[in-house]
């Protein structure tokens, strides 16, 4: 799938993704993934629905300015995760227009839930219809390593 706006583009071809600027990203910048190790970001990207958001530059081609991952089974739930928008293009409402490719995904419709975990983005995502869990008493977690 692609989306096309101005001189940017969300695809979800896993093959365009530039995976030395997603590690760096995640093991460097992200809160969430510090210290994450190369082996696993790799392995979560190869098991994800990822959408890639790329800005064209001059002479053509583009580079990667941002990316979301959606972990699900195509039927009834879907976990979005590792979203972010680099530093540099953040403000021009990237990261908004990545949720709404994300949920007008012809794969990810009719889903009964969608997933995420933030630590500080709860206004955006709150404006695509995300809430606080509703009966956290029905859900559990279990942390890994123990």
């Amino acid at each position: 799938m692609e989306w096309q706006r101005d001189e940017y583009t969300i695809s979800t071809d896993r093959a365009r993704l530039d995976m030395e600027l997603v590690v760096s990203y995640l093991q460097n910048e992200a809160y969430w993934a510090k210290g994450r190790a190369r082996e696993v970001i790799l392995r979560s990207i190869e098991h994800s629905e990822n959408f890639g958001v790329y800005r064209s530059v001059p002479k053509g081609g583009s580079v990667q300015v941002g990316l979301a991952r959606v972990v699900t089974d195509y039927a009834t739930f879907a976990y979005v995760c590792d979203v972010f928008i680099v530093p540099t293009e953040r403000g021009k409402g990237l990261g908004k227009w990545l949720i709404e490719c994300m949920l007008a995904h012809p794969g990810l419709q009719g889903l009964r839930w969608w997933y995420l975990r933030t630590r500080d983005a709860h206004g955006l995502y709150k404006q695509f219809g995300f809430r606080a869990l509703q009966e956290p008493e029905r859900s559990m977690e279990r942390p890994g390593n123990l």
